[in-house]
């Protein structure tokens, strides 16, 4: 058990306790990495996280709640993760037990529509849509001003619009189309 002593840097700081953390959190992190790196590789990135968080406890400053902090650190490890095996971020699977046949948006539009923002854009647009992560909490993960995902939000879902609502032509031959129901 490491227990790290942030009061010297920051006295309103608790001690942190990688075992406590991880006894806390690891579940959500889990889930967050398996939406982004799928199952199979989730335990990894998750696992790695922990590491990560374990080596910089005395880099937290306590500016954020010990869960951001470390879904920032996930993140990352999830886009090392993509990129060590050269593949792209798989998309979060949608889930809504309350969803009829006639839904208003077809979920593979929108799957496909969230593949086509860039990964600055799709990252807000999951961590607070899906991962219900506040401006401010996203602004601590990324790193970046309050306003900066304000903007990246407003033009994801611009962009979002755009390719939900505006058809893909089809190619001859192929009969398929997207279709917004």
């Amino acid at each position: 058990m490491m227990l790290v002593d942030q009061q010297q840097a920051m006295p309103h700081v608790e001690k942190l306790d990688i075992s406590q953390l991880a006894k806390q959190h690891y579940d959500r992190v889990f889930r967050f990495c398996s939406t982004r790196v799928g199952y199979h590789h989730a335990g990894d990135a998750a696992q790695d996280t922990f590491v990560t968080a374990q080596r910089n406890l005395s880099k937290f400053r306590g500016e954020s709640q010990p869960l951001t902090w470390l879904i920032g650190i996930a993140l990352n490890e999830c886009r090392r993760v993509n990129r060590n095996n050269h593949r792209t971020e798989p998309l979060p699977e949608f889930r809504d037990e309350t969803s009829q046949e006639g839904q208003l948006i077809n979920r593979e539009v929108l799957r496909q529509a969230l593949a086509k923002l860039s990964e600055e854009h799709r990252d807000v647009v999951t961590l607070h849509e899906i991962d219900g992560f506040t401006y401010e909490e996203i602004a601590q993960i990324a790193g970046v001003p309050v306003g900066t995902i304000k903007s990246r939000l407003f033009h994801a879902f611009t962009n979002l619009r755009k390719a939900i609502y505006t058809p893909e032509p089809t190619t001859p031959g192929n009969g398929s189309s997207l279709e917004v129901k």
